[in-house]
């Protein structure tokens, strides 16, 4: 089984729930050759939603933000998986996770079609050595 794993930054943003409001953002972010290796977006409460970016350069993301006067929430701990989709690919990485001790509190992949996935560990922030040293990180 091929994958890679690396700790991420994350990072919640609010903005209003108006169309076009998020894609606006991810234009401009674009434009600013911010890459994202990860991205929600759920819809709370009345007329917002909630963005969950994962940028691969997190202090570009911060800096850019500041610029643009965002309040981001964070950065807090993951880890991003991507390999080759097959059965049972997570489950060595949960059991390193779990025998270590790490608290993991969400999860989120998706496969490509094309024979990958990527994947998403939220940790707990005091979860993180443990979780970095089970996983060799």
């Amino acid at each position: 089984m091929a994958f890679e794993l690396k700790k991420v930054d994350y990072f919640y943003l609010s903005v209003p729930g108006e169309t076009g409001e998020a894609c606006q953002l991810l234009e401009g972010w674009a434009g600013q050759g911010i890459n994202l290796l990860a991205f929600a977006a759920v819809p709370f409460g009345q007329g917002k939603t909630q963005l969950t970016l994962f940028p691969e350069d997190a202090a570009r993301l911060q800096r850019e933000g500041a610029q643009a006067r965002l309040t981001f929430d964070g950065p807090h701990p993951a880890i991003l998986a991507q390999g080759d989709d097959e059965l049972g690919a997570l489950a060595t990485v949960h059991q390193k996770l779990d025998a270590a001790g790490a608290e993991v509190y969400a999860t989120s992949g998706v496969a490509d079609g094309r024979g990958g996935y990527g994947y998403v560990i939220y940790l707990r922030p005091s979860s993180l050595p443990e979780a970095l040293t089970a996983l060799e990180l």
